[in-house]
């Protein structure tokens, strides 16, 4: 009789159970040709002895193989490895255990992306987190959100459509979202030009997928979001930096470019550009339409904090001008509520909506549909715009706080503009001081840094003043630590 002691490996402080433990065990040496077919097991008596186990849970792995067709058993006569396994080869019962399974890759070649690492905030609550620049989720509506939610969830008029129409977003939010773009956009728009996504990276995903190729070339502003850069990369499209400065980017550029190539897309960030923050200038806006329509390119406006300007009445997007269909344009209710509310929404010409919207389903037949309820809702009854009338008087206040600290504390080790807007603040280092060497502090944790503009964003928004008042004590360390 084989050493089934050695064979079986139970482990009792593992989250499996006993039995699972003991018929996984069982199915490995067959796979691996240990026990035969035919091979008779000890009776469910003996095998729970030789492993200390009660006898029930050996019942309890027989009853499992046996249901599998793994094994066969003989009541009162034998146990026996089922005589339909095909004859292995057998490997050593005592060898090295080797993972297999999912401990190995794929045995083909596939596409490879390489994606932004990513901070993993939720273990680092013991530091300071100097953000990518978040709302203030104390300040959010999310009670009545949720409350809201709730109640959709227990009315059964509600429970039996709520996931109808998902695929394009739900007909209710798709008509309290274009209204309020309408009313504080001035878009021109109806339902059909709206897809509810979960979150502005689905819609560039989407809108990417759909308008790019490996003969495409996309202009995009350095810096830029590299996650939207990622996403273009990989449709195999060629990606072609152009240069931001104080002005937004550089439409000089963006024209010499068009001569050169058959530019398909440009993704710009005309509000408050991602990650300096600067805002397009008016006359750059208009030449960047202008030129749209002389070469014939879309232009994907990502308008992620439009909701956020404190010192005047904020540009209207490209989106609300006579752009003949050359606008897509996108934004989110992460940036507005809490980034754990992954709806947003793409507004674009019908048809293309349309595809989109297939495509979509595709890898995802729609959304929440009671999140959705719910936040249309939260738009219908205003509570949405009297958050953001609160939040922005709120994020003003802290914006101006943090500007008088880090020119008060920090004016000697780094340089900054103050923006019009957003929840940011993009703060760059003076030489010799390295944006790398901030992360020495280990009290510490920066989002989004950027090495080799040797910047970093300061999210101001989601920071209360005390909270601010450390951040910059923090900094105030680090750069001693460096000097």
């Amino acid at each position: 009789m084989l050493p089934f002691e050695h064979i079986i490996t139970i482990d009792k402080s593992s989250n499996i159970a006993l039995y699972r433990q003991i018929s996984i065990s069982i199915i490995n040496a067959i796979s691996d040709g240990v026990l035969k077919p035919g091979a008779h097991l000890p009776s469910s008596r003996d095998l729970a002895k030789n492993l200390a186990v009660h006898r029930k849970t050996v019942i309890a792995a027989y009853e499992e193989l046996q249901s599998q067709d793994w094994i066969i058993v003989e009541p009162r006569k034998y146990v026996a490895v089922s005589n339909f396994i095909p004859i292995l080869k057998a490997q050593k019962w005592n060898r090295p255990f080797v993972r297999t399974g999912y401990g190995k890759d794929l045995p083909i070649s596939y596409k490879k992306s390489q994606p932004e690492v990513s901070v993993e905030i939720a273990e680092r609550f013991d530091k300071v987190l100097i953000d990518d620049g978040y709302p203030d989720i104390r300040l959010s509506p999310i009670d009545d959100l949720l409350k809201t939610y709730r109640t959709f969830t227990n009315r059964k008029t509600i429970s039996k459509i709520a996931n109808i129409g998902t695929g394009q977003g739900v007909l209710k939010l798709r008509e309290q979202l274009a209204n309020h773009l309408i009313e504080s956009r001035g878009l021109t728009m109806g339902v059909e030009h709206v897809l509810i996504t979960h979150g502005a990276q689905m819609s560039i995903y989407l809108a990417a997928q759909l308008l790019l190729d490996n003969s495409s070339h996309v202009l995009v502003g350095e810096p830029n979001y590299p996650l939207a850069n990622q996403v273009f990369k990989d449709t195999g499209a060629s990606v072609i930096s152009v240069s931001v400065d104080e002005d937004g980017i550089d439409t000089d550029a963006v024209e010499a470019w068009c001569k050169l190539k058959k530019i398909s897309l440009i993704y710009v960030i005309p509000h408050h550009h991602y990650p300096t923050t600067v805002t397009l200038s008016v006359e750059r806006r208009m030449k960047l339409l202008a030129l749209a329509e002389q070469y014939g390119f879309v232009i994907i406006e990502d308008d992620y904090d439009y909701d956020y300007h404190y010192t005047s009445s904020p540009y209207l997007p490209l989106a609300s001008s006579n752009h003949q269909g050359h606008v897509i344009y996108i934004g989110s209710f992460s940036k507005i509520l809490d980034p754990s509310i992954r709806i947003g929404f793409m507004v674009a010409p019908e048809k293309f909506i349309a595809q989109c919207t297939a495509y979509r389903k595709i890898i995802d037949v729609g959304g929440d549909g009671y999140m959705q309820h719910a936040l249309a809702e939260l738009i219908k009854e205003g509570e949405l715009n009297r958050y953001l009338k609160k939040a922005r008087r709120c994020y003003k206040i802290r914006r101006d706080y943090l500007d008088q600290l880090l020119r008060d504390r920090l004016g000697n080790y780094i340089y900054f503009s103050l923006p019009a807007g957003g929840m940011a603040i993009w703060v760059r280092l003076k030489p010799p001081f390295l944006v790398n060497d901030l992360l020495l502090n280990c009290s510490l944790e920066i989002v989004r840094i950027d090495e080799t503009q040797n910047a970093f964003r300061f999210g101001f928004a989601s920071l209360s003043e005390n909270e601010l008042d450390q951040a910059v004590s923090e900094l105030v360390k680090a750069f001693k630590m460096m000097a």
